[in-house]
């Protein structure tokens, strides 16, 4: 009878699953950077809170923090097929690759998140240093960048990090439908073997390294912004 784990299974699964990495990496960028775009215009939104589109935003973000990340993803993957193809005659399933629901799905969630970090990070500061880079010529956008950014990205930094960790983490729900990324991976020489730990125990190793790589990432740049807080002598 075979053992239940063996190092030499652990190391042939090695080079079968690490190309997958890219996977996981491609849903993790795409939803960082879409999420950010789409979070800023959330964040003026709310800050405005212009007619209409406020109480829309509030839904979202609510229905996006408030909601399992699984949930979500299911429903963006039945769901979208559900609406457009009666209207457009279309077969969404067949014509789109899986990992497009993924990235729509991590892209609307982490829009919302960041819209969250963002928005508490901009409504900490005082508005009193608003006033002041007004009173002294600045304009509205000058005052902004010279004045409330810098601020802003230095409180929004440490949320920010985490939320980037549990992306990361979140981004292994994607198998169930059938992207192929290290988790999905992992099944599929499981499923093939009957030996599922030694492939499982590499992706582990591999959540925990990079998720500690991003958190000593951000614990750096966070010392690095720590500007006059050092001891006077």
């Amino acid at each position: 009878m075979d053992k239940l784990f063996g190092w030499e299974r652990f190391f042939e699964n090695i080079p079968k699953i690490l190309p997958y990495l890219s996977v996981t990496f491609s849903i993790v960028v795409y939803a960082t950077v879409f999420g950010l775009l789409l979070a800023i215009p959330i964040v003026l939104v709310q800050i405005k809170k212009i007619p209409v589109l406020y109480p829309v935003f509030k839904v979202y973000v609510s229905f996006m923090r408030g909601t399992p990340m699984l949930v979500q993803l299911m429903i963006i993957y039945y769901g979208i097929p559900a609406f457009i193809d009666p209207v457009f005659g279309t077969n969404i399933n067949r014509g789109w690759s899986t990992v497009v629901f993924a990235y729509i799905t991590f892209i609307l969630n982490q829009g919302a998140f960041l819209s969250a970090i963002f928005y508490s990070a901009v409504t900490s500061i005082p508005y009193g240093q608003t006033e002041a880079g007004l009173s002294v010529g600045l304009t509205g956008i000058q005052t902004f960048i010279r004045i409330i950014l810098p601020q802003m990205i230095r409180i929004a930094l440490p949320p920010f990090g985490s939320d980037l960790v549990g992306l990361f983490q979140n981004s292994s729900l994607v198998f169930l439908i059938g992207v192929t990324d290290i988790m999905g991976r992992a099944k599929s020489i499981g499923a093939a073997t009957k030996h599922v730990l030694e492939a499982y125990v590499f992706v582990v190793i591999i959540y925990i390294a990079i998720s500690l790589t991003i958190r000593l990432l951000f614990y750096y740049l966070n010392r690095k912004l720590e500007y006059g807080k050092g001891e006077k002598g």
